[in-house]
């Protein structure tokens, strides 16, 4: 299975991020040598719906650069639902893809009020009937190739850590691999990854099992991987506005130096190569969509606050650079 021989190439993925990762921050990440790639969360139901193909479709769209290592991630609680959506992009994709990623792990009110993301952590039995329904589904119509994974939680809150037992349903369902984010839905992102969960899953499952969680530099990915003994590592917000932290982890598993960190040109640089993706990409020469990859790009910079401000003045790319030269000008 292409998705495992993808796995075992390189540990170092990208993670989904509503919002953030789409395909233009995907192909840059993909250059710096992350490994396999996720599609921002696409709904179920919102693909069902889309018969124009237009907000939701576009979201399953893959840069050149991932193709061939990429999945695409649904959420949604209706197995039947699920199962049909799997095979869409399925044959829309065909063999541009190596999986179809279950999100069970989102905590967003929108999402988990629904009964979604998350929210399915309070319901194994849903959960697993979801990665069976796909799977049988996908095996139906030539898809064995395919992988189907989940990424899930510790648990829904402190009182019902379940993700043990939770994983192991999803394998016993059919899941070629899971991930682990070592948080409960009601931490959202806020303090420490229990990486002893993790490593709990990992000893229980014979499938492959991917860490979430504090990945935010190349060191904290390598030391995930060995205190949890995962398979491989996912990498969230750790690249925002930073690249540089998959060429820095191939490095350090290579057993090499760490490479120099980047200048503020460098940051500045790869910022307007980004804005010109993002600008080709969508089509819009409006660059509103990068500002906060912006601010990423310059965070703990010389006066980024400074930076952040002005930057919500800018719309096109000339002024960008405007910004930037003088910028660099007075902190390069």
């Amino acid at each position: 299975m292409r998705y495992l021989e993808a796995l075992a190439e390189n540990p170092i993925l990208q993670a989904p991020m509503a919002g953030v990762a789409d395909a233009p921050y995907r192909a840059i990440n993909k250059r710096f040598g992350s490994g396999l790639s996720f599609s921002e969360m696409v709904s179920a139901k919102g693909l069902h719906y889309d018969k124009k193909r237009n907000k939701s479709h576009l979201l399953l769209k893959l840069a050149p650069e991932e193709q061939g290592t990429a999945l695409v991630q649904l959420f949604g609680s209706n197995p039947k639902m699920m199962a049909d959506q799997a095979l869409v992009v399925a044959d829309l994709l065909g063999g541009d893809i190596v999986g179809i990623d279950i999100n069970m792990g989102c905590p967003v009110p929108k999402v988990v009020n629904k009964g979604d993301g998350s929210a399915l952590m309070k319901s194994p039995e849903l959960a697993a009937r979801i990665i069976d329904a796909i799977r049988r589904a996908l095996d139906a119509h030539g898809y064995e190739s395919l992988a189907v994974t989940a990424k899930h939680r510790k648990g829904w809150e402190p009182s019902s850590v379940n993700a043990v037992g939770f994983a192991k349903g999803l394998e016993d369902a059919g899941a070629t691999a899971i991930t682990v984010h070592g948080r409960t839905r009601d931490q959202f992102y806020r303090g420490q990854s229990d990486r002893n969960i993790i490593k709990e899953v990992k000893d229980a499952l014979r499938i492959p099992v991917i860490a979430s969680g504090d990945a935010f530099t190349a060191e904290a990915c390598l030391d995930i991987i060995q205190e949890t003994g995962a398979d491989a590592v996912m990498v969230a917000r750790g690249s925002y506005g930073n690249p540089w932290i998959f060429e820095q982890s191939a490095a350090l598993r290579s057993g090499q130096n760490l490479p120099p960190e980047p200048t503020l040109a460098d940051r500045l640089a790869l910022l307007r190569q980004h804005s010109l993706e993002s600008i080709e990409w969508y089509g819009d020469p409006h660059l509103v969509r990068m500002r906060k990859h912006a601010a990423w790009y310059v965070a703990g910079q010389p006066a980024a606050a400074v930076f952040r401000r002005r930057l919500h003045n800018l719309s096109t790319v000339e002024e960008l650079d405007l910004l930037t030269e003088e910028y660099l000008a007075h902190y390069g």
